[in-house]
């Protein structure tokens, strides 16, 4: 067979998903080529693009669909496809088949990293696959106009708007504008009822100060939450709430514990868990706007401003603890944390992760010090996405 290069177009039939938002196929037979293709679905007999090479592996867009699944619809926005803007990953799917694909990557990572068999359902949150996403970062070309970037590319693609965006964001006219002294914009619709956009100039890597106001309202675990407009907070409208009573119920928290929140942000989960507990409650979050955050909603608690490797190996926190709330970002907690958090001694973590590889991996490791994974669900917090929320508890 000839080499392909970059834009050759081959048929394929498509395989099963793969973590990252494609699906895995092969050229040249059962032993042939790895090819990850995009914007098909499984069993899909497909003509594919090969848009990178890689050794070992291409990836490909699916750009004309000979024989379709019945799980495949008519994307909903016009500029979702190949070529085009690369938010979503699956608008091509049906709500049902887009949480059975995330099902199977979360169990695929678990029985492939931890060698753990689970039976996963992703559980679909409240407002339907469109209009959810709260906060939305656009993107400024050289021509000073917003809009989204394509898939693994710099490449900026002015939209009229995008359909997964809270509806006050879509109303905004900040894609009808020029922005020829910005890199990038954030606007954030918050649950409280603000909304406000944040410019950021070019080339300094700088925040300009927000429209109004300086601080938005989140509503979440029944209090109200003062967050910067760039602080982090869950960006589907029905998340916190969610993650937060799924901790809830897999810590049991009960009062007099001690609790540790890692990667504890504006201090959701401990604010939380405190309000059951009454005791010694810390957060560590090593991003300064999440760290002061945190002390303003949570007086009370005692915030510590670090890395939680260095946190934890340097004694700015110090066990025992009995209760441990894990939710760091993509790339996971790590080897060196999760030894940590186990030599501490809590009789529980609640991990509260946003890649299934990073947290199959950390399952795994807590395995090898005698922990085991005994709960876990998933939500479907990023519809339209690959992405998808767990909330796994772990015992020794």
């Amino acid at each position: 067979m000839t080499e392909l290069v970059e834009g050759d177009r081959v048929d394929l039939v498509v395989g099963a998903p793969a973590h990252g938002g494609h699906c895995v196929a092969r050229v040249g037979g059962d032993h042939g080529q790895v090819i990850f293709v995009r914007h098909a679905l499984p069993g899909e007999r497909v003509t594919a693009e090969i848009t990178e090479l890689h050794k070992g592996f291409l990836r490909a867009d699916a750009v004309v669909i000979h024989e379709a699944s019945p799980d495949r619809v008519e994307p909903p926005c016009p500029w979702a496809g190949p070529n085009r803007c690369g938010g979503c990953d699956l608008q091509h799917a049906s709500g049902d088949a887009q949480r059975q694909w995330k099902a199977s990557i979360v169990a695929e990572q678990l029985r492939r990293l931890a060698k753990v068999d689970w039976d996963v359902r992703v559980e679909e949150l409240p407002g339907g696959l469109l209009g959810w996403r709260s906060r939305v970062r656009y993107a400024v070309d050289a021509a000073g106009r917003a809009g989204l970037l394509k898939h693994r590319s710099h490449e900026v693609v002015a939209i009229d708007r995008c359909r997964i965006a809270h509806p006050a964001v879509q109303e905004l006219d900040l894609l009808q504008l020029e922005w020829p002294d910005a890199d990038a914009l954030e606007a954030v619709a918050s649950t409280g009822g603000d909304v406000t956009t944040l410019a950021r100039p070019s080339g300094t890597g700088g925040v300009l100060p927000p429209d109004d106001p300086a601080e938005v309202t989140e509503v979440a675990a029944g209090r109200s939450w003062q967050v910067p407009p760039e602080g982090f907070w869950q960006v589907h409208p029905a998340a916190a709430d969610t993650l937060v009573a799924a901790v809830l119920e897999m810590l049991r928290p009960v009062e007099g514990e001690t609790t540790w929140d890692l990667y504890g942000g504006a201090g959701l989960f401990a604010g939380a868990v405190a309000e059951k507990t009454g005791g010694r409650t810390a957060v560590v979050e090593s991003y300064r706007i999440g760290a002061e955050a945190a002390r303003k909603n949570l007086p009370s608690v005692d915030v510590v401003e670090a890395r939680v490797d260095v946190a934890l190996t340097r004694r700015r926190i110090t066990g025992p603890v009995d209760l441990v709330v894990l939710d760091p970002p993509r790339a996971g907690a790590g080897a060196k944390v999760v030894r940590a958090v186990a030599a501490a001694g809590p009789r529980a973590v609640a991990y509260v992760a946003c890649d299934p590889a990073s947290l199959a991996r950390d399952v795994a490791t807590f395995q090898e010090l005698g922990w085991r994974l005994t709960e876990l669900r998933a939500f479907d917090c990023f519809p339209m996405t690959q992405h998808v929320e767990c909330v796994a508890l772990l015992e020794p």
